[in-house]
Formats: structure tokens, sequence, C-alpha cells
């Protein structure tokens, strides 16, 4: 694979996908690439996220080939995200190109992407699934959870939440089995307020030590 970054297209049922992949580059830590990870955007947003965009910049140095994904609504230019059926069937469509490099699969996604990833990880063989501002639940609704979608991976799971998420502050995640690290202060895109203290770039990297780190630990 080239270590520049490059596009692929990919026909799913629920339309045309797309993957930008940035491969891993050889360096000291890790000589060659041994693991992809695939990240799909949020239902409001795209891969220009500034997670997805830390993430692309920081792993490829530690063996990591990025996959970041856009689902065909995306690719389509609309601006409303489908229901969560459609969703799945996009990521399905996609994961054979996901997996062709012949590495394992990290499942991964921000808020309605690390559903899907959460929901479809078992069936399609993800190594481990990143959830990344997990939607636990609508703002100021708690009783509508969706941790039985975060409990059910049946894999390996990491969940990185901003510290004052709406959609679930780190305080409010059930125990099971799954890792969960804290982005301090951090808001459902991980934006950090200035009162606080914390730069962007320090949550960046709180965020992509955290991901390295337990990608590392997963072998």
């Amino acid at each position: 694979m080239s270590r520049q970054p490059r596009t692929q297209n990919v026909t799913t049922d629920a339309g045309e996908a797309r993957i930008t992949w940035v491969p891993a580059t050889a360096a000291t830590t890790a000589p060659g690439p041994r693991l992809v990870l695939a990240v799909s955007h949020g239902a409001g947003g795209g891969i220009d996220a500034r997670d997805l965009k830390a993430l692309a910049a920081a792993l490829p140095a530690h063996g990591v080939t990025v996959a970041l994904v856009e689902q065909p609504w995306r690719v389509a230019g609309k601006k409303v995200a489908p229901a969560p059926k459609t969703l799945d069937t996009g990521w399905r469509g996609l994961w054979p190109a996901l997996a062709e490099p012949g590495l394992p699969v990290v499942a991964g996604g921000r808020s309605a992407g690390a559903r899907v990833a959460c929901r479809t990880a078992a069936e399609l063989g993800a190594a481990a699934v990143l959830a990344l501002s997990f939607p636990l639940h609508p703002p100021g609704k708690p009783e509508k959870s969706r941790a039985e979608e975060l409990l059910g991976t049946g894999v390996p799971t990491l969940v990185v939440q901003g510290g004052n998420d709406p959609f679930g502050r780190p305080e409010e995640f059930p125990p099971g089995g799954y890792e969960l690290a804290q982005v301090p202060y951090g808001d459902h895109g991980f934006a950090v307020p200035k009162k606080s203290g914390l730069t962007e770039a320090q949550a960046m990297e709180v965020l992509t030590g955290a991901v390295t780190g337990w990608l590392t630990s997963l072998g």
C-alpha cells in the first residue's frame, strides 16, 4: 500500500461509500502495518471531525493504517443521516474493502458511527471496537439508554468520552466489559472551553494517547 493517503469508492446496498486510506508509516515504534482502524463520522458531520483528523495524524507512526469512512448518505451530499438499519447496511457493504489488506480490523466511529460499529462488530469479525463520543442517550433523556449496543459488542471495546458530553457523561456509563477514557471538559465533539485551561491540541493528545495505548495493548 502506498504511503500517501488515497481514496476508494465502494458500492454498497445503501449507495456508494468512500474510504480515505491513511497508511501506516515505517517508524522505530512499528516497522510495518499491524492493523487497520476503520472509523466513520457521526450523523451531523464528516471525516473532518477533530478527533478523526487527530487519529489519522497520530496513529500511522504506530503501525496503524487509518481508514476514514464516509457513509453513502454523506457521499451523496445529503444533510440528514438515514435510519440506523441503513447505516448498518452501508457499513456491512464496506467491510470487505476494509478487510482486504489482510490485517485485523478495529471497527470504530464517532457518535452514530460508534453505534454502527458496536452493533455490527461481532457479525463482521471486528478485532475490537473504538467508540468515540458514544451517544449513550439523547441529551436530557437518560431514560432512553443505548447501553445495550455498547455492552453487546462481544469484542474488546474502548469508549473515549468528553467529560461534559450531553449525550452521556463518563460517570453515567454503566459498568461492563469495556474500557473508558475521558477527555476532560470535552463536549460531544471534544471541544473544550477556554476557561478549562486545556487547549484543543492538549485535548486531542489525551484522546490519541488513550487510543494508541489501547491499540498497543490489543497485541
